[in-house]
């Protein structure tokens, strides 16, 4: 079973506790938590050597006060080293032993995260979670690294300063049973008061920092990728005011986050005091009863001063927590969305080539329309032939690739090769048998030989150059100072629309798959070229198994079969010339390209 099959930490079916996304977060950490134990009781020794510190040094310096013999403090002047020491070595081992534990977590967890990503964006994200590209990348960096903190600054300072408080007590108590009473009063009130204060004063902020963050995010990448449309059209200003509004609003919710965050810190300091105070108003009279020594009272009236370090971060771990459950939220929303392909337990092989690519019956029905993109599609492609599938905007060509790339399950039907059905078979060996040219395929920011050996690695600069030449980039590489290591730019910005099409062209032909499938690969271009490109495409797909997905009708004359499709349905099929000769979509289609008919609509 592969890692996208295994199921994720707790099935959304889940109600109440166990759904709630912090405490699913801490059950997809279970394997680091022996790790953490250990982190939290080395925490556990630096706040009590902290403690024993303090507490040594009042006694050292009080008892000094009364001028004993040196061999008296010997022992005192020993711990506040011993303790110095140590809790620097315990401070050391609690950050190395919890850090290592939190990101091997979220290593594991950006895999999942990726991986649940990876089959869900061809067939486009489900509802719950943005198919906006900023938003996604929020989710997969910054979401994911928030949950950290869920586990660094929330449970592990919450039970490490449970177990010092306890401690705290019981010694403060031992000592003087009323100063015990008074400390443990001021650091329940520290430890539970102030960050339940803190939590509902912060927490609508809290609750809409993460989205807050995603659509700021969202918003930055929108601008940056489509500047110069926004410039072309003198919307720029409209969009960077947006843009301002988005940044005021989470600069106001961390605003808020931060007041409250002070609020806690303010009422913990306050707490602190009163626990000092309260220490010295029961202890002087214990003094002069004769119940407590001289020297003592220093160290119950300073114990406070470090027992409250183990309470003075449960105010920021509080609002850690609501962030991170926040966070945990946008991301389980990832890992719990549907596959949008069941790969099979037990693949089988796919037929090798040359066989009969047939489509029988394919009905593909997303969640939440009302009317399938496909319903009912037969289709039927022998070896070498090739055919274009046209139709209105929205009558589902590009889902019929993605039901052939396997990126999109069928409501009905099914899709066979050699009479192999392609849903028993693994999607990786499908995608090997069907190969795509995309209208927006993707242009990485390195040299034209890096984005080419993307389809093959193991491809050599002759076999480059060869369906360089079958692109009819040839001469445009021969006319390149660095030929090859020439850098394309991101997303292709240092080459022409044209010449971007024809790199996505011959990187598909590298990969040399039996089927080829070409949607929409003359969109965006100007007329001249979508004829020179569209006559370019046929010509390098002669002989190979294709559909082509397009637009243009002009050339289609020497392709063995237009399918038209309208509303997913199968409205016309025939040759060119058959369809040119009748009524219907196609002819009006074709008539209006060649101007004899205004522009259709729909």
């Amino acid at each position: 079973m592969s890692a996208l099959d295994t199921p994720l930490p707790v099935p959304a079916a889940r109600r109440g506790l166990r759904a709630d996304p912090a405490v699913r977060m801490l059950a997809y950490a279970k394997p680091a938590w022996a790790w953490l134990s250990v982190a939290v009781l080395a925490g556990v020794g630096t706040l009590a050597c902290g403690i024993g510190l303090l507490g040594t040094a009042a006694w050292l310096i009080s008892r000094a006060a009364q001028q004993p013999p040196i061999f008296m403090l010997g022992v005192a002047i020993v711990a506040v080293r011993a303790f110095g020491i140590f809790r620097g070595v315990f401070r050391y081992l609690e950050r190395l032993l919890s850090h290592d534990a939190v990101l091997r977590v979220l290593a594991r967890l950006r895999v999942d995260v990726y991986r649940r990503l990876e089959p869900l964006v061809p067939g486009g994200l489900p509802g719950g979670v943005t198919s906006r590209s900023g938003d996604v990348l929020n989710r997969l960096l910054h979401d994911v690294d928030s949950v950290q903190d869920l586990l660094l600054r929330s449970v592990v300072p919450a039970l490490t300063g449970a177990l010092v408080v306890a401690g705290t007590v019981v010694v403060d108590a031992w000592l003087l049973p009323g100063a015990g009473l008074v400390l443990l009063a001021c650091l329940l009130v520290a430890g539970v008061a102030v960050p339940w204060v803190t939590s509902r004063a912060g927490a609508a902020a809290v609750r809409r920092v993460a989205p807050a963050r995603g659509e700021l995010t969202a918003d930055v990448v929108d601008v940056v990728h489509g500047c110069s449309d926004l410039l072309a059209y003198g919307a720029a200003q409209q969009r960077l005011a947006h843009l301002d509004r988005a940044d005021d609003e989470l600069t106001r919710l961390s605003r808020s986050s931060a007041v409250s965050l002070g609020l806690g810190s303010g009422l913990t300091t306050l707490a602190t005091g009163l626990a000092v105070l309260g220490s010295l108003l029961v202890g002087v009279p214990a003094v002069r009863s004769g119940r407590l020594g001289e020297v003592v009272l220093a160290v119950v009236a300073l114990l406070p001063l470090a027992a409250f370090e183990a309470v003075a971060p449960l105010p920021g771990a509080v609002q850690q927590w609501g962030l991170a459950r926040a966070a945990a939220g946008r991301v389980f929303a990832v890992l719990d969305a549907p596959q949008p392909v069941h790969e099979p337990p037990r693949p089988a092989a796919v037929p090798p080539p040359p066989a009969v690519l047939a489509v029988e019956g394919l009905r593909v029905h997303y969640p939440g329309r009302d009317e399938p993109a496909l319903d009912g599609v037969d289709l039927l492609v022998r070896p070498g032939a090739r055919v274009a599938v046209v139709g209105p905007s929205g009558s589902g060509k590009t889902t019929l690739l993605l039901s052939l790339l396997r990126f999109v399950e069928p409501t009905a039907g099914r899709i066979t090769y050699g009479g192999q059905d392609l849903a028993h078979c693994a999607g990786d060996d499908v995608r090997r048998l069907v190969g795509m040219c995309s209208q927006d395929s993707y242009l990485f920011d390195t040299t034209i030989r890096d984005n080419l050996r993307l389809a093959r690695p193991d491809a050599t600069d002759s076999d480059l150059r060869d369906v360089l030449a079958r692109a009819r980039l040839d001469h445009w590489l021969d006319g390149l100072t660095d030929g090859l290591e020439t850098r394309v730019g991101s997303l292709g910005a240092a080459v022409s629309g044209g010449e971007r099409q024809r790199l996505s062209l011959a990187r598909a032909l590298l990969a040399d798959p039996p089927i080829l499938l070409l949607d929409e690969p003359t969109e965006g271009l100007d007329p001249e070229a979508e004829a020179a490109l569209s006559a370019d495409l046929l010509a390098a797909t002669q002989g190979r198994t294709t559909l082509v997905v397009t637009h243009r009708l002009d050339g289609l004359g020497d392709l063995d079969e237009v399918i038209v499709l309208v509303r997913g349905i199968v409205a016309q099929r025939g040759t060119h010339a058959e369809l040119a000769a009748r009524d219907g979509w196609y002819l009006q289609a074709w008539r209006q390209q060649r101007g004899e008919l205004t522009p259709l609509v729909g």
